[in-house]
């Protein structure tokens, strides 16, 4: 049976502020996930109540046609801002998502939608650090005068774990006083809700007691890890502007950001002979499709080598 809210007198708007609802506190998507979604699905419906003239009702995202949505991407690949190939795909692929809301939750389903296809993406290889770079940006943080010793240790602590372990920001920081000091290995939840073991090396538990031991604040065992300065949580964003100034003051390139210490763990198990199996594994990848990017990284590396070092080349 229709859930009431299926009526004609229903207007898009409204259906797009119950998916947001709904992925907000059924899904529990992030804030972040939420607000790009929000600003993909907005823009859509205002367009399209352009492109047809009127307020679009509920009923009315039953009928579009593909064509319709063909000329919503025609539209974001106009203008002073045009998007990427990869935006573009993100776009749709939202899109997708706010139909299926409608086509299961509100019983309108739109066909079409489904019909759309969007534009080819090639994915990037990686863009790892080399090593004597990843070494500086994990030693460079202790090297600050203008920070107190403790948070040069959680600095080089947090790298540590993105380096060591190939851990995303998240990953890092979801990490509680509870789990420190570290064991010879760590279970952590990663996307998808998928957990997985990664081992940790005595490099990066040495890193995090050294933090422990600096750590001015004393913590329940349910609270995070890693603090800022003032005591709150630390901050994705704390990380990521860290790293930003690591960046100028020892001259690497604008790709050295956090994530590219995971590129490079991954990378460099790899030069040395890892598997793609192993560092799948070890990253949380659900496919080894995605693990495979690392040996285009690789091969470059190998034949950069080779035209430095081979007489002929």
């Amino acid at each position: 049976m229709a859930s009431p809210l299926t009526s004609s007198s229903l207007a898009a708007r409204d259906a797009l502020r119950l998916w947001l609802e709904h992925l907000a506190k059924e899904r529990r998507a992030s804030p972040r996930t939420v607000e790009a979604y929000s600003f993909a699905a907005g823009r859509y419906i205002a367009f399209l109540e352009q492109y047809r003239g009127e307020a679009l009702s509920l009923a009315a995202m039953g009928t579009l046609s593909a064509g319709e949505v063909r000329a919503w991407l025609a539209h974001l690949r106009q203008g002073d801002k045009p998007l990427s190939p990869r935006s573009l795909s993100q776009a749709l692929s939202a899109i997708r998502t706010f139909h299926r809301y409608l086509d299961i939750r509100l019983d309108t389903p739109n066909p079409a939608v489904a019909l759309v296809r969007g534009p080819r993406v090639v994915p990037s290889a990686p863009r790892p650090v080399s090593e004597d770079q990843a070494r500086g940006m994990l030693a460079e943080p202790g090297l600050d005068p203008d920070r107190e010793d403790w948070e040069a240790s959680r600095d080089e602590a947090v790298l540590t774990l993105l380096y060591g372990c190939g851990l995303r920001i998240s990953e890092a920081l979801s990490l509680k006083r509870s789990d420190a000091p570290l064991g010879a290995s760590l279970r952590i939840l990663g996307k998808g809700s998928k957990t997985r073991i990664v081992p940790v090396l005595p490099a990066v538990r040495d890193a995090v007691d050294a933090y422990l031991a600096d750590l001015p604040f004393a913590l329940s065992p349910d609270q995070p890890l890693f603090r800022a300065k003032r005591g709150g949580a630390l901050s994705p964003r704390h990380v990521q502007a860290t790293v930003q100034m690591l960046r100028g003051r020892l001259g690497l390139p604008d790709s050295a950001t956090p994530h590219a210490l995971r590129h490079s763990f991954a990378t460099h198990l790899l030069g040395a002979g890892a598997d793609l199996r192993s560092i799948q594994e070890l990253l949380g990848h659900a496919s080894l499709s995605t693990t495979q990017r690392y040996t285009e990284v690789d091969a470059e590396a190998l034949l950069g080598a080779y035209a430095k070092a081979h007489p002929h080349a």
